[in-house]
């Protein structure tokens, strides 16, 4: 079968058997960069040859079900396993292979308002967590309870969007890019800056007022121009382990290894204990949870 974690900025596709990935293909076209809807199209293009090889069956999961994607395929609730996303698989039309769509899941946060995750449940699942607590970085970061190896409850984080926004449409642009040798869109995890910056997030103030710091930090001379971006994602990231973090406890990060290296050393500066879900985890969820649906 073939398994795809289709995003908003990418789209990562998986040739699958008995649960192993044996082929697997990755594009820059997340469903925003997708026109006129021709979600049939890059499909085809990315997965073609292993249609015509005899695949025929094709999992799909992210926003490529939201709203903005192929077809809105709807949502289970919390609790959420992997029985309750497998009879719930979404069809589109799709005349080279049959196509199904995992649903999202939606839960609520202590004081009721919504929350929604779509493509971190299929990594959930092929992590293989059956108790405890995930992290899954990314624009919109995740940390999601598990129980008995279903999502019982989770919360969002506009982390990587924030980090994003401020380090280019803000005054703290000028600073961070005035050295574009230094500019990456995730930075070194070794980087004492880093480090800093998630230190500055244990102390009092806030995030608003600690952002600050990035442009008075420069200003005074104490911070280069080349640290600014460290810095600031050290607070973000930092801000956000704070909010997310119970005292001492293990945490399961699911994600990039570029990303899961700075959560994992913010973890442990926060005094957590992280530890690394396989890295192929979407793949091996999108295979579970199409070795338990029905194709017919």
């Amino acid at each position: 079968m073939i398994g795809v974690d289709w995003g908003i900025s990418s789209l990562r596709a998986y040739r699958l058997r008995d649960g192993r990935v044996v082929a697997r293909r990755e594009r820059s076209a997340g469903i925003l960069t997708v026109s006129g809807g021709r979600f049939a199209e890059t499909l085809h293009e990315v997965v073609g040859e292993w249609l015509s090889d005899g695949e025929d069956r094709v999992l799909l999961s992210g926003m490529i079900g939201s709203r903005q994607g192929w077809k809105e395929s709807g949502t289970v609730a919390c609790p959420a396993g992997l029985t309750d996303l497998a009879g719930a698989l979404s069809t589109v039309p799709f005349g080279e292979a049959a196509v199904r769509i995992v649903p999202g899941v939606a839960g609520a946060d202590d004081a009721g308002i919504p929350e929604i995750m779509r493509g971190e449940e299929t990594q959930i699942i092929g992590a293989g967590l059956g108790t405890g607590v995930a992290c899954l970085p990314g624009s919109h970061s995740k940390w999601a309870r598990v129980a008995d190896g279903r999502i019982a409850g989770f919360t969002t984080y506009l982390s990587g969007e924030t980090f994003a926004a401020i380090r280019d449409h803000t005054i703290l642009a000028r600073q961070i890019h005035a050295d574009d040798g230094h500019r990456r869109d995730v930075p070194p995890c070794d980087a004492p800056a880093f480090d800093a910056g998630v230190a500055r997030s244990a102390e009092p103030g806030g995030l608003l007022h600690h952002l600050f710091g990035v442009r008075s930090l420069g200003l005074a001379g104490l911070m280069a121009d080349g640290e600014a971006a460290l810095y600031l994602s050290g607070l973000v990231i930092g801000h956000e382990v704070r909010a997310a973090l119970s005292p001492g406890e293990t945490v399961w990060v699911i994600g990039s290894p570029s990303l899961s290296a700075l959560y994992t050393r913010a973890i442990t500066a926060c005094g957590g204990t992280a530890r690394l879900a396989d890295a192929d985890a979407a793949a091996l969820g999108l295979g579970m949870i199409a070795g338990r649906a029905t194709w017919s």
